[in-house]
């Protein structure tokens, strides 16, 4: 009857016999509780191979039973469904998406997706609308005279800057879900605009010609950056590390400052050229022409009174509204000076052409059929990564200052569809401003309402002051841009990347001397192979581990960090910290496993070593190509001529999906594939293949 007990029926059977004795069978000189354990122990200790040999029996069915999970687990959704499937989930939340839910409410659902103001403007109250309205007045007061330096910048008559902080901002308040970032024309931007774009035409030779090119850029950048968002293909922006966007940042940063001396000195003639060299030597051939004096005063004092006005507000936060007003204020009394003056006739070089009015439609400016279209499409995806990775980097901070979650794959949506938007109506590239949006943030906005608060101030603004602004000097345009480049160049964090990864550092140096020396693409191209090199270096060689079991657990950890890990006789453990075992690993994978079997197992010669089985834990390999699969096989081939069997553990989803459809599964046996590595290593002792050192003693 024992026999066929299993553990938990011999337990209770104990103790129903221990009930049983402890009333009625009391010897007086035998104390009931000894009589009690006695008995427990003797039909343990009679018992206990049989249960053994039951429980191994139980073992193995569950183990088999894992394993069909593994083996029979149904085909992975195809690269079309999972596109499909990403469409949806950037656009749809989780719930409009389920099938249950009747048609009208999944499209509410799905339009409250595509434009979260739907969703916060229910709840939107007078007392956010009041903070919103202050935050967006502060906001235009920078943004107004920051937009015509942009577009000085990006070699675009004045205008072009003041109708890209109106359109974009009133479409991104509409599907952004970012509250408080501050959108329009930026630096970075506006420079890699120029110093592209003018390599295919000249701005000031044939200027409509440029201005169409622009609009193209733009219309591709935004068109790019809505795909990478609906397609959930955010992870090609990260190509662009951090320690490169710092890098390149600071660079363009000397670069720009080094461009504004054209308009703080009132040079007429400079180089077209963004390299440190070029510029430095335009500034000095143009001591020997004749230059206004006037425009340095006029420049330098006003960049005095902003970087004064910036120490007010850092040392009283209160007073925030101080520095951001005081462009603004720089613009409008500098334009008064000139025009009651007449300075302009003395030498000081103002910006005349200006048009006011509602930013004009575009779209039949676009040139997505002429012989520069591929030009168009390479400059408008470079500079749609730097418009988003700015942008995102900028949302995510502010967003972590307020407790919630910035989704980027809906930020490269809306930035997408503003930047399109954009581009027909006579815009150009507009992303996330940091210097704007900290202005937004200390302002206390509340939603994305100051955004189109800062819109319609700007509108307003094309329509009553274009004729004042047509006397604005160029020298203060430069001292504004000059005042908001110290934000870019971050030495600390410099350093901080120097201390933590020196191959990031090396990114960082290669971008930062690359846009300093070279040129704007050199230095993004420069960042960008350094961190590709970076990848292929780990991908390429990635870190194989011989593991052990962390005593008394089922943990197995590797040997080298963790040293209290043991060993098993006669079995090798070994897992690949690679998420795609391809083309690029797999010989040096392959290479590495055969050279720790040939360790563990002696030399070449002995095929007659202590190691019986080789388990792969595959736990870390997301995915597997056709030469990882060879490289396996390869494996597998040198092991049986060595007698010794391999097993796989842990397998994902499209790794076994792909060994079986490539026969592998069938090759090593089915009954090798294991749910953990735990399940291997018990399975080899159960097969007998090695001997386990507890019961060997």
């Amino acid at each position: 009857m024992l026999c066929s007990m299993s553990k938990n029926s011999l337990h209770k059977y104990v103790c129903s016999i221990k009930e049983v004795t402890s009333k009625e069978v009391v010897a007086p000189e035998v104390h009931p509780n000894t009589f009690q354990e006695t008995l427990m122990d003797s039909l343990l200790t009679e018992s206990f191979p049989v249960l053994e040999e039951h429980q191994t029996e139980i073992d193995d069915r569950r183990r088999v039973e894992r394993t069909q999970w593994i083996l029979n687990s149904p085909d992975p959704p195809n690269l079309f469904k999972e596109l499909i499937s990403s469409v949806k989930e950037t656009i749809c939340s989780s719930s409009s998406s389920s099938p249950k839910q009747p048609q009208s409410r999944r499209a509410v659902c799905f339009l409250r997706g595509l434009f979260p103001i739907l969703s916060w403007a229910r709840n939107y109250k007078a007392s956010k609308f009041k903070a919103d309205l202050m935050a967006g007045l502060t906001l235009a007061s920078l943004s107004i005279p920051q937009s015509i330096g942009y577009a000085n910048l990006a070699k675009l008559d004045p205008q072009y800057g003041l109708y890209t902080s109106v359109v974009p901002p009133l479409i991104y308040a509409l599907m952004g879900s970012s509250r408080e970032i501050a959108i329009g024309p930026v630096a970075v931007v506006s420079l890699l605009l120029s110093s592209m774009i003018q390599k295919i035409e000249d701005p000031i030779a044939n200027p409509i010609a440029y201005r169409k090119l622009v609009f193209t850029v733009t219309f591709f950048a935004g068109a790019f950056q809505a795909v990478f968002g609906l397609f959930r293909l955010g992870f090609l922006v990260d190509y662009l590390s951090h320690a490169a966007i710092v890098g390149f940042m600071g660079g363009a940063a000397i670069v720009i400052g080094l461009q504004q001396l054209k308009g703080l000195l009132g040079i007429s003639h400079f180089t077209a050229k963004t390299d440190v060299v070029s510029v430095l030597g335009a500034v000095l051939r143009s001591f020997h022409h004749p230059w206004s004096p006037l425009n340095v005063v006029l420049g330098c004092s006003f960049f005095i009174f902003i970087l004064l006005t910036r120490i007010i507000g850092r040392r009283n936060k209160k007073l925030f509204w101080v520095p951001a007003i005081a462009p603004l204020i720089s613009v409008i009394l500098s334009t008064l000076i000139v025009y009651l003056t007449k300075a302009d006739k003395h030498g000081v070089k103002i910006v005349k052409h200006f048009k006011g009015g509602l930013s004009p439609i575009s779209a039949h400016q676009l040139q997505l059929r002429g012989p520069h279209v591929g030009q168009a499409a390479k400059t408008g995806l470079v500079i749609a990564i730097v418009a988003l990775t700015e942008s995102i980097a900028v949302g995510r901070s502010f967003a972590s200052v307020k407790g919630y979650h910035l989704d980027g794959n809906k930020e490269m949506v809306a930035m997408g569809f503003m930047n399109i938007a954009g581009s027909l109506t006579s815009c150009y590239v507009a992303t996330g401003s940091f210097s704007r949006t900290a202005v937004n943030f200390s302002a206390g906005c509340q939603t994305a309402v100051s955004n189109i608060v800062m819109a319609i101030t700007v509108l307003v603004s094309l329509e009553l002051l274009t004729r004042l602004l047509y006397f604005t000097p160029l020298a203060i345009l430069a001292s504004i841009i000059l005042s908001a480049l110290p934000g870019l160049i971050d030495i600390n964090e410099a350093y901080h990347i120097w201390k933590v990864d020196k191959l990031d550092f090396l990114a960082c140096t290669g971008a930062f001397f690359g846009v300093l020396f070279a040129s704007v693409e050199i230095g993004l191209l420069t960042a960008v192979t350094i961190s590709f090199a970076k990848i292929i270096l780990h991908s390429i060689r990635p870190q194989i581990e011989v593991l052990g079991r962390i005593p008394e657990t089922e943990i197995f950890c590797d040997i080298k960090q963790y040293p209290m890990a043991s060993k098993t006789p006669g079995i090798v453990i070994i897992r690949v910290n690679s998420g795609l075992l391809c083309f690029a690993n797999a010989n040096f994978i392959r290479e590495r496993i055969m050279r720790w079997v040939i360790e563990e197992d002696g030399t070449e010669e002995n095929s007659n070593g202590g190691i019986h089985v080789v388990v792969l834990d595959m736990s870390n390999v997301t995915n597997i190509d056709t030469s990882g699969i060879l490289a396996l096989e390869e494996v597998h081939k040198k092991l049986v001529g060595r007698g010794i069997q391999l097993a796989v553990g842990n397998p994902r989803w499209k790794v076994i999906h792909k060994l079986k459809v490539a026969k592998f599964v069938d090759r090593i046996g089915k009954g090798w594939i294991f749910l953990s590595v735990s399940d291997a290593v018990d399975a080899c002792f159960g097969s007998k293949m090695v001997v386990d050192p507890c019961t060997s003693v």
